[in-house]
């Protein structure tokens, strides 16, 4: 099966359905726990892409996106790490994120759907990302926390964004989409 003819990634959307508001109320009940996440999907969003430029060196323009992406995943966790240390909390280890694990599982093996797969479920998972921060943006008080969600949030629709842009050099739209 050649690039061109492969069949779309399951039958999702980027967000195909909202967060529920419950989210967003666990969340500010319990925003110590909700930074401490939010640190450690930063330092992993980092790592996720110094491993897709790792796997995929021959492609110029992915190795440039993500080298970028690498760098601005880890300020972003700078930035909710000093949120952390302000607040009193300490990181704990690293966890797997079900969330993650679940999305990636769909990622089917083979030269001809890995790349299309990891960009595809990398935009989904940047969608819901930047659902949520705004979520979380909207309800904290002004401030330098909700300006700070906001911009994450901001950033997370650029990084959707750009996974899907990155797999238009290689895929048909209709693949993509």
């Amino acid at each position: 099966m050649t690039v061109s003819t492969l069949q779309p990634l399951a039958d999702i959307s980027p967000l195909g359905c909202a967060s529920s508001p419950r989210w967003v109320a666990c969340v500010t009940a319990n925003f110590d726990r909700f930074l401490l996440d939010h640190a450690a999907a930063e330092k992993k969003a980092s790592g996720m892409a110094m491993s897709m430029l790792s796997h995929y060196p021959d492609r110029a323009e992915l190795v440039t996106a993500m080298s970028e992406l690498a760098v601005e995943e880890l300020v972003h966790f700078r930035e909710v790490l000093k949120i952390v240390q302000r607040r009193g909390l300490r990181l704990g280890p690293d966890r797997k994120d079900p969330y993650v694990a679940a999305i990636r599982a769909l990622i089917r093996q083979g030269p001809e759907y890995f790349l299309l797969d990891r960009l595809l479920t990398a935009s989904i998972i940047e969608a819901r990302g930047a659902e949520r921060f705004a979520l979380v943006a909207s309800a904290l008080p002004s401030g330098e926390l909700k300006r700070f969600y906001t911009s994450i949030a901001r950033s997370e629709e650029r990084y959707c964004e750009l996974f899907l842009r990155l797999a238009r050099p290689y895929f048909s739209d209709a693949v993509i989409d």
